[in-house]
C-alpha cells in the first residue's frame, strides 16, 4: 500500500537535463513489489569514469562488496539498481547473485562484468533471485533514453514517499556542463559515508581520482551530515559517473581551478538530494537543522550535533512541538565531548532558551512554543569552549515511524 506523501516533500520537482553519454530505462521485474518499476538500468558511453563512497557497515551487502572490488578500475559502462531486496546477509547466494546480475548486464550492454556497478535496496536477509534480470536487462537495452529522470528516481524507491532528483548547470571554459542526480532514502538513515542509494551523473571530463576526491569531500557536508533514525544501512551507496562528453579540456588535477568550480556544483546536487532524504524521513512532520558552535573542534561539534539529532527524546519533543531545552542539555552531556554546563547557550530559532548554564532571563515559553509549530526548525547550541562548528540535519520522530517499520516485511 502506497504511503501518503511526506508533508515536507518539495512542492515542485526539478527537471534534470539529459547528460550526454548517459541513457537509462526501467522495468518491473517483480522482485518484491507488484505493479511498479523496481529495476533501473543506466548505460554509459565508453570512456565513462566512476567514483564512489560506500557504507562502513561491517555487514555490507553483496552489491557493496562488488562495487568496492571494481571501483579501483575507475571505469564504468552500466549501473543496475533494484529495489525491494537488499541482497544483504545472504551468504554465498548473495555473491552468486551479484555475479550473475553483472554477467547478464555485461552481455546485454556488451562490456566486461567488471565495468558493471550494482546497487540493491530493500529487505535484508532474503536471497535475491538474479534470474529475474535475465531477459529484462536485454529488453531494457532497446528502450534506453536520455530523459526524463523521474522514472529512474521512482524505480529505486522503497518506503520513500516521493522521488528525489537534483541538478546543476555550470559554465566551464564557456561551455555548459551539467550534473544530474537521483537518490532514495527514508529510513535506516544515519549514513557513515553516503545515503541509502544515490547516483550522480555528469558530462564533465573529470579524472577518476579527482572525481573520487571531490565526491568524498562534499559527501561529508551532505549525506554524512544527515540522520533520520541513527541507523546505518548495509547498502549505503553513492556513485558518481563522468562521461567526459562536455567539450572542454579534462579536469585532471585538484590544482586545476576548474576542479573547485565543478566541486561546488557537485556539492549543490549532493546537498539537495541529502536534504530531500531528511524531508522524506519515515513518519516525519518536521525538518530540523541542529547547529553546534563553540566546540573544541569541528569533529567534536559534529559528534555533539549528531547526539542531539539522534536522540529519541529530542526528536519526540520536536514532534510534540515541545520547546524542551532540557533534552538538548541531556544530549550534549551524553555526547562524550568536551562541554561545560555553565557555558552553554541554547536557542530554538531566534528564541534563546538557556544562557550560561541556566534558563535565559528573557525566555518566553509562549514564543518558543509558537515557534515549534513550524515545519522547518533550527536548534542552535553554543558550547562556549572553542571555534569548532558543525550542522547535522534531521527530522522528528512520530508514531508514523513505528507504523512503517513495525510492518516493513509483512
Amino acid at each position: 500500500m502506497a504511503l501518503p506523501v511526506s508533508p515536507l516533500a518539495p512542492k515542485t520537482y526539478v527537471a534534470p537535463p539529459a547528460i550526454a553519454g548517459v541513457r537509462f530505462a526501467t522495468a518491473e521485474a517483480g522482485i518484491r513489489y507488484k505493479g511498479r518499476t523496481d529495476v533501473l538500468l543506466a548505460v554509459f558511453d565508453p570512456g565513462t569514469v566512476v567514483a564512489g563512497v560506500l557504507t562502513r557497515s561491517l555487514c555490507p551487502s553483496a552489491a557493496i562488496d562488488w562495487c568496492r572490488q571494481n571501483l579501483g578500475g575507475g571505469t564504468a559502462r552500466a549501473l543496475v539498481v533494484n529495489s525491494g531486496n537488499a541482497n544483504a546477509f545472504t551468504g554465498l547466494k548473495g555473491i552468486e547473485s551479484v555475479k550473475l546480475t553483472a554477467d547478464i548486464a555485461a552481455k546485454a550492454v556488451g562490456c566486461e562484468a567488471s565495468e558493471i556497478f550494482l546497487a540493491s535496496t530493500g529487505v535484508i536477509g532474503e536471497p535475491l533471485d538474479a534470474t529475474k534480470f535475465d531477459g529484462v536487462l536485454q529488453n531494457l537495452t532497446g528502450q534506453l533514453t536520455a530523459e526524463p529522470w523521474m522514472e529512474p528516481a521512482r524505480a529505486i524507491m522503497t518506503t520513500d514517499t516521493f522521488p528525489k532528483l537534483a541538478e546543476a548547470t555550470i559554465d566551464i571554459d564557456g561551455t555548459t556542463t551539467s550534473i544530474a542526480g537521483i537518490a532514495k532514502g527514508s529510513g535506516m538513515i544515519a549514513p557513515d559515508m553516503a545515503t541509502m542509494l544515490s547516483f550522480v551523473f555528469t558530462d564533465a571530463p573529470v579524472a577518476a581520482d579527482v572525481l573520487q576526491a571531490l565526491l568524498a569531500k562534499h559527501n561529508r557536508t551532505s549525506f554524512n551530515a544527515i540522520t533520520v533514525d541513527s541507523d546505518t544501512s548495509t547498502s549505503d551507496t553513492l556513485l558518481a559517473f563522468a562521461t567526459g562528453k562536455a567539450g572542454i579540456d579534462p579536469i585532471a588535477s585538484l590544482d586545476d581551478p576548474r576542479a573547485e568550480i565543478f566541486g561546488e556544483a557537485l556539492n549543490d546536487v549532493l546537498f539537495d538530494l541529502a536534504m530531500q532524504v531528511v524531508r522524506d524521513g519515515e513518519g516525519a512532520t518536521k525538518f530540523v537543522a541542529v547547529n553546534v558552535t563553540g566546540a573544541t573542534s569541528d569533529d567534536s561539534a559534529a559528534k555533539i550535533a549528531r547526539a542531539i539529532a539522534d536522540s529519541p527524546l529530542v526528536k519526540t519533543a520536536i514532534a510534540g512541538e515541545d520547546a524542551n531545552w532540557g533534552r538538548i542539555v541531556m544530549a550534549v552531556g551524553k555526547a562524550g565531548q568536551p562541554a561545560d554546563r555553565d557555558r552553554l547557550t541554547i536557542a530554538f530559532g531566534e528564541h534563546v532558551l538557556a544562557r550560561n548554564g541556566q534558563r535565559a532571563p528573557d525566555y518566553s515559553e509562549d514564543a518558543a512554543t509558537a515557534y515549534m509549530k513550524g515545519e522547518e526548525l533550527s536548534i542552535s547550541v553554543d558550547i562556549g569552549l572553542g571555534e569548532g562548528s558543525a550542522t547535522v540535519y534531521t527530522c522528528d520522530l512520530t508514531h508514523g515511524y513505528i507504523d512503517i517499520n513495525g510492518s516493513y516485511r509483512s
